[in-house]
């Protein structure tokens, strides 16, 4: 059994950290079965050795947080929770600090900064920064789409990029967009939503807009990237499984000079008709292996959503496994 006691010089930033009603605390008491009692600036910390430690790293790296001037809430917590359990792993990822304290990757612009959540997002966000190719594979709510426009949103704020470029396949109306009302941007700005909001959170209203009109940002559906020569770019492809082959190999094609590229999707929400490979799929067989590109394959335990949402993939997950075991055995 461990007792650690952790002192923090600022009151008022204590009780921030330990949450309202320490809130915080019965989260790490949870999450880490441990004891963690909060007197005045001061917790104490009882339990499994290991555990504790985790618990001291996690409440560090927090503290640290709010020293910069950054708020935390629950899902901070619980993300400083996976990353101090992650490196007691030794080590999944070789991006985290040994021991002494954590070490997350973190989108920064002018707006918001955003700390990894889980070991995962930890990859996938320095992988971001060093590959000019990037697969981000895996369920809803495990901010794969969100950390590339976070990406996509610095790259252009710190003038690395020249302009950002959103696309998505328009399944739902067959690529087909004409008989929508309005000019392009209304066309296609209801399967773009997801990249809109993104942005909207990282940059300033005012500077999205001015961005938009300058052609800074643009909106493009897959459909009208054929024949086009990406360069000095951040590139993002939100829901690739819902590509074709031959879609795929276009808008792969389509990189050029000083161009960041990012697809990311889900293989288990496929909307092709019957019988149709999906591009994704097909591109993250063929091109695995091929240096300068990475591909971070996230699972329900990186979702970052509401803590329900990792229930609902992990229990379609499961339906999933059962129906394919019933399926073998009938074969």
């Amino acid at each position: 059994m461990a007792h650690l006691v952790l002192t923090f010089d600022d009151n008022r930033l204590a009780g921030a950290l330990f949450g309202q009603f320490d809130e915080h605390l019965a989260l790490i008491e949870q999450k880490l079965h441990v004891d963690a009692r909060a007197r005045g600036n001061k917790v104490e910390l009882r339990g499994d050795p290991t555990a504790s430690e985790q618990a001291r790293r996690a409440l560090d790296f927090l503290y640290g947080r709010l020293q910069g001037g950054a708020e935390i809430g629950a899902s901070d917590v619980e993300g400083a929770i996976r990353m101090a359990v992650a490196a007691d792993d030794q080590l999944v990822l070789p991006t985290l600090e040994k021991k002494g304290r954590i070490s997350l990757a973190q989108i920064s612009t002018r707006k918001k900064t955003i700390h990894a959540r889980t070991p995962t997002q930890d990859a996938y966000m320095r992988a971001m920064d060093r590959a000019e190719l990037v697969f981000g594979v895996g369920p809803a709510g495990t901010g794969k789409t969100y950390l590339a426009v976070a990406h996509a949103a610095q790259l252009l704020e710190r003038g690395q990029v020249e302009r950002i470029i959103l696309s998505r396949p328009a399944v739902e109306a067959g690529e087909r967009l004409g008989f929508l009302p309005g000019d392009m941007k209304d066309k296609v700005d209801p399967y773009l939503r997801p990249l809109y909001d993104a942005l909207y959170d990282m940059i300033p209203a005012e500077k999205v807009e001015r961005a938009l009109a300058a052609g800074a940002i643009e909106i493009a559906p897959l459909a009208f990237m054929r024949g086009r020569t990406l360069t000095n770019a951040a590139v993002i492809l939100d829901e690739a499984q819902n590509t074709t082959s031959m879609q795929m190999k276009m808008f792969l094609t389509r990189l050029g000079e000083n161009a960041r590229m990012v697809v990311t999707g889900d293989p288990s929400q496929i909307d092709l008709p019957p019988g149709q490979t999906s591009g994704l799929v097909e591109a993250l067989r063929i091109l695995d292996g091929v240096s300068n590109i990475v591909s971070v394959r996230f699972e329900s335990k990186d979702v970052v959503r509401h803590r329900l949402v990792q229930s609902i993939v992990e229990a379609y997950e499961g339906d999933a496994s059962e129906k394919r075991a019933q399926q073998a055995k009938r074969t």
